[in-house]
């Protein structure tokens, strides 16, 4: 009987349980790839200039670090699209070239990383690779299956390691879309900056520039943070412009604000009074921190230079031991021929041989 209660007691108690355990679940979506069978049906190395055929051009592509293209060709039930890929030093390269050549028009893939989609094809960026999907007008090819080529070339996105070797992101807050360039040469600086003298920013002392154009009420200000490889070279940096450019005077609408932080220096450009420029430049925080086991940042997967590691290591034994067997054959082939053309001499006659004793008392 008491066992009988003792169940009941806990039926309800559970039932009354149930719907706050429903209401205390999260909900959790889960992104559906789309299906498609795409193949690549060729792939042929191509001269960096053919890139002007797809958009691009060869005087940026060789700022960005890139020699050569890979020409791909995918194909779907008969359907094809072109494919080009360029690889450039490092993912930050990459990730340059994509902010370069992004536009108004294009979006990001929705469920992917560093995948704009525009009406004239896609844009990625996938570790030190940069490609672009052309998507002709009469190109027969529906969303889903566009979107499962991007996914079945580069996945949904980079990978962990990749994406730490990425500048940090700009301020969300006020971005304008599209607007956001990472730069690392005085072409392509020029072409985005025609109106600001580009040659002060130090290109070859290692600067990297990431800019974006901000809404600030109906003020449209532009941002550049510019990363040096040192603290040094920042303050000499800041001391130039500061000369020629006069920053922070007021010059109207011509004015420039700047400041330095740490190995990076601020400017902003179209503000008319310093209160819109220092509240856009107060957003960023610049931080330092030493780390014993930050991973290196290899340019082949850990699994590959395991194998060649151990590969490596067979070889150095085939060869010890290779040089061991042929010493030996050597020695023997020389006392051989020493028995021959010497027979006195005690090396060549092994009965011959003596042992020196020492006979200490």
């Amino acid at each position: 009987m008491l066992h009988r209660v003792a169940w009941q007691l806990g039926f309800w108690v559970a039932l009354l349980a149930f719907p706050c355990l429903v209401r205390a679940q999260k909900p959790s979506a889960i992104p559906l790839v789309p299906a498609a069978n795409w193949r690549m049906a060729s792939s042929n190395t191509l001269d960096l200039e053919a890139v002007r055929e797809w958009g691009g051009d060869p005087v940026i592509e060789r700022e960005y670090g890139v020699k050569t293209l890979e020409h791909r060709t995918y194909l779907l039930d008969g359907r094809g699209l072109e494919v080009i890929v360029e690889q450039t030093p490092d993912p930050s390269a990459a990730y340059g070239l994509l902010t370069y050549y992004q536009t108004e028009t294009m979006a990001p893939a929705k469920g992917m990383q560093l995948t704009l989609i525009g009406p004239e094809g896609a844009l990625m960026g996938r570790g030190r690779y940069f490609i672009r999907v052309p998507r002709p007008a009469g190109a027969q090819v529906s969303d889903n299956d566009f979107q499962a080529l991007l996914i079945f070339m580069g996945g949904t996105r980079p990978s962990a390691r990749e994406m730490a070797q990425l500048p940090p992101a700009l301020p969300a807050k006020g971005l304008v879309p599209a607007s956001a360039k990472y730069l690392l040469g005085l072409e392509a600086a020029r072409r985005v900056l025609p109106s600001f003298r580009t040659d002060l920013i130090g290109f070859l002392q290692g600067a990297e520039v990431h800019m974006g154009a901000y809404k600030s009420g109906e003020l449209r200000l532009t941002l550049l943070a510019i990363n040096y490889p040192t603290p040094q070279i920042a303050r000499v940096r800041l001391a130039a412009m500061e000369k020629l450019l006069g920053l922070n005077e007021d010059r109207g609408a011509a004015s420039i604000y700047g400041k330095r932080s740490g190995s990076y220096v601020f400017l902003v450009l179209g503000s008319p009074s310093p209160a819109p420029a220092t509240s856009l430049m107060d957003q960023f925080q610049v931080t330092g921190h030493i780390s014993w086991d930050e991973p290196y940042p290899r340019a082949k997967p850990f699994a590959v230079e395991l194998l060649e590691l151990i590969i490596a290591n067979l070889l150095l034994i085939m060869i010890v031991a290779g040089s061991g067997v042929v010493g030996g054959v050597l020695v023997f082939a020389m006392r051989r021929a020493a028995a021959k053309w010497f027979p006195q001499w005690t090396w060549a006659d092994p009965d011959h041989e003596t042992i020196i004793r020492l006979n200490l008392s």
